[in-house]
């Protein structure tokens, strides 16, 4: 029976994984397209202690992923009341995290969801932006009672 060192598991855990700006996932450039599979690596994707991006399986087996941008990107968004719930291509859904939203030069918006980084465009964007006000010192969404500064991506 052989042994694994360290070494050995940490060089086949790059395993050639990289998730695009658009969402697609490339294993050694050729585009994961089914579907059941990408939805499985989007549900595995998290960020290790040390701010690796990965897919994980459980606390001992996991690979490396080259993430381009953001981990997910909303497929929705809707207002229930004055909270705001982002479907994510993950198939989940959160509450916006209004204290992290934060705008890029494309006027996309960021935010975070747990450890991973979601991407805010689209149809997404113009159900958020429904509520975003200008204020003196820039612009801030106003959701769950208060009114939260939107950052500048630098």
């Amino acid at each position: 029976m052989e042994v694994f060192t360290p070494e050995m598991i940490e060089r086949m855990r790059a395993i050639g994984l990289r998730l695009d700006r658009s969402g697609t996932f490339w294993h050694e450039g050729t585009a994961v397209t089914h579907a059941r599979l990408r939805q499985a690596l989007l549900r595995w994707l998290d960020v290790r202690d040390d701010g690796r991006d990965i897919v994980r399986l459980d606390a001992t087996r996991y690979a490396y992923v080259e993430v381009e941008d953001a981990h997910l990107r909303a497929a929705s968004a809707r207002w229930d009341g004055k909270r705001c719930f982002v479907l994510w291509d993950d198939d989940q859904e959160t509450e916006l995290d209004y204290a992290d939203l934060h705008q890029a030069p494309d006027h996309a918006l960021y935010t975070k969801i747990g450890k991973l980084r979601g991407r805010i465009a689209g149809p997404a964007y113009h159900a958020i932006a429904e509520r975003i006000v200008e204020t003196p010192s820039g612009f801030s969404l106003e959701a769950s009672g208060a009114r939260w500064p939107i950052a500048n991506a630098a």
